[in-house]
């Protein structure tokens, strides 16, 4: 499409809407990874704390995805809908108690369940919606027992739900590490009952459903933004909702994704004509953004952009610069970085990186985002904030290095470095870090003078047995899909074929099986190697 295209979609798309912009910060944080002060034991949990709910919103199974309607037409098979209803269940009105014109009422927190005297499936109905707000408020509690829970409800089970608990529910659905298909169906079947009982949706739930329409599969293309933007349509011109920083956000992310960099350029331009101001989440997909094009310096013109609006950086920020540089082929700008973040352990005797999970991370950077717009006459109260960030390599800092070299440089001198400086970092081997070192040696291994030899495989070979045969089960490693494709395709490129077919009968017994899409995915990566054992299977 062309830039006319895109403008012209965004003019129809487009709903005019005014946002005060904020003052400018006077706060000069430094400019640079070597300027920052030490590393300072911080406390999460209290900037945590800050997090406001009407702040939350966000973010892999390659298939078409049709949009004629994109909530009502995902939500209206049958077989892909999670919350489908038994065609026997009894009517709403069975069920129903008006205490308004309809007991859908738009936002009504003052439903009120049928009263068990009246009706004799009411009290089920009760102890149904009793257990769905228990799980509700249990963090620990997962998004297929809510759902479960929730599909036992009679036909837009939202209606029997207080507003309050529609709204957990909608946000406890948004929370996800990785965006699949499946969570896709589920918010949008939510989304799509939600609507089906007139009771108006949130920006936040709209940034999230957009944030699923794009970004449920691992390669975005142009049905996921095309998705994204009829939900964006939706949103503003037929529910009168007005976008703000985050769905900007998240579309342009959801652009640059799918590689649609005029249409992310527009998106800005949208951003800029109606007066938002970025945020912190906005200067990291920047930079990611001038990564992908490969221009080194906007990465750091906007690095230091983020730094005199006042942001606060921390290892998130840095990682996607390292990224970015690595990207924009400035590998040796990306090291100078990563040297500097460890010398900040080092300073700090016997200090070394917390261990935070992804809600952790998720959390904190929500916190220090809204911390930037709240402190900004607070310069004292900002400094002591990016005082408390620890500013030092992580697990994802190490990924992306080990990444590169196993995909681009293949020095596995190098790679065998960074995984001793995570062990003397204390930071815990990862699933994905062995995946990438298979890949490693199916990419560089099987030729002459390699250093990438069938030795060295067979090291990490029983490396990796001996972790998944341990006492305890190691958290992120296990046999999954991508996991079992690298390892025997390693064994195919540096031992042959036997050796390979060998590998594959022990990965095999240990792989967790998702569906039959995930046995054809792995089949068909490896048609190769089992060419004979598959048609064998057939027969």
């Amino acid at each position: 499409m062309t830039k006319d295209d895109y403008r012209q979609m965004l003019d129809y798309y487009r709903e005019p809407c005014v946002s005060s912009t904020a003052s400018a910060s006077s706060y000069e944080p430094p400019r640079s990874v070597s300027d920052l002060t030490p590393l300072q034991t911080g406390d999460v949990q209290q900037i945590s704390s800050m997090l406001s709910e009407s702040e939350l919103a966000r973010e892999e199974q390659s298939e078409g995805f049709e949009h004629e309607s994109v909530t009502r037409n995902i939500t209206s098979n049958g077989h892909d809908n999670p919350a489908s209803r038994d065609p026997k269940a009894p009517p709403d009105e069975a069920f129903c108690v008006e205490k308004t014109d309809s007991c859908a009422a738009a936002g009504s927190s003052q439903f009120e369940l049928p009263d068990p005297r009246i009706n004799p499936l009411a009290a089920d109905l009760r102890k149904v919606v009793e257990r769905l707000q228990t799980y509700l408020e249990d963090e620990t509690c997962t998004h297929e027992q809510l759902i479960k829970t929730y599909s036992q409800l009679p036909s837009v089970g939202v209606k029997y739900l207080s507003d309050h608990y529609r709204r957990l529910l909608l946000h406890r659905l948004s929370v996800i590490e990785r965006k699949s298909k499946t969570a896709m169906l589920r918010y949008l079947t939510l989304v799509d009952h939600m609507r089906e009982a007139s009771i108006p949706l949130l920006q936040a739930e709209w940034n999230s459903a957009i944030a699923y329409a794009g970004r449920c599969y691992m390669r975005v293309e142009a049905a996921q933004v095309e998705g994204a933007l009829r939900i964006w349509k939706e949103m503003e011109r037929e529910a009168g909702v007005k976008s703000g920083t985050v769905t900007f956000n998240i579309l342009f992310d959801i652009a640059i994704k799918a590689g649609k960099y005029v249409l992310a350029e527009m998106i800005l331009e949208e951003m800029k004509t109606r007066g938002l101001e970025y945020n912190r989440f906005s200067y990291v997909s920047l930079i990611y953004y001038y990564g992908v094009k490969g221009d080194g310096g906007a990465v750091r013109k906007t690095y230091r952009d983020m730094v005199d609006a006042g942001q606060i950086i921390d290892t998130v920020v840095m990682n996607c610069v390292i990224a970015s540089l690595i990207r924009a082929k400035e590998l040796p700008a990306a090291e100078q970085i990563f040297e500097r973040m460890k010398k900040l352990v080092y300073q700090k005797t016997g200090q070394f990186v917390p261990n935070s999970d992804w809600r952790a991370t998720r959390d904190l950077g929500r916190a220090l985002d809204i911390a930037s717009r709240t402190m900004r006459d607070d310069k004292e109260g900002l400094q002591r904030l990016q005082a408390e960030q620890f500013l030092v390599p992580d697990l994802r800092t190490f990924y992306i290095f080990i990444d590169h070299h196993t995909l681009i440089t293949g020095e596995l001198r190098r790679v065998t470095a960074l995984l001793e400086d995570m062990q003397t970092l204390r930071i815990p081997m990862h699933g994905r870090i062995y995946l990438k070192i298979f890949r490693g040696f199916a990419y560089h291994g099987g030729v002459k003078y390699t250093s990438w030899t069938r030795q060295r495989l067979e090291t990490v070979w029983t490396s990796l047995l001996s972790v998944l045969d341990g006492d305890s089960e190691v958290e992120h490693i296990y046999m999954m899909k991508w996991m079992v494709i690298w390892v025997v395709r390693a064994f195919a490129q540096c031992c042959g074929r036997t050796r390979a077919l060998q590998i594959w009968e022990v990965v095999r017994d240990r792989w967790r099986i998702a569906g039959e899409d995930e046995k054809g995915t792995v089949e068909h990566h490896l048609r190769h190697v089992l060419e004979d054992e598959m048609n064998g299977d057939r027969h």
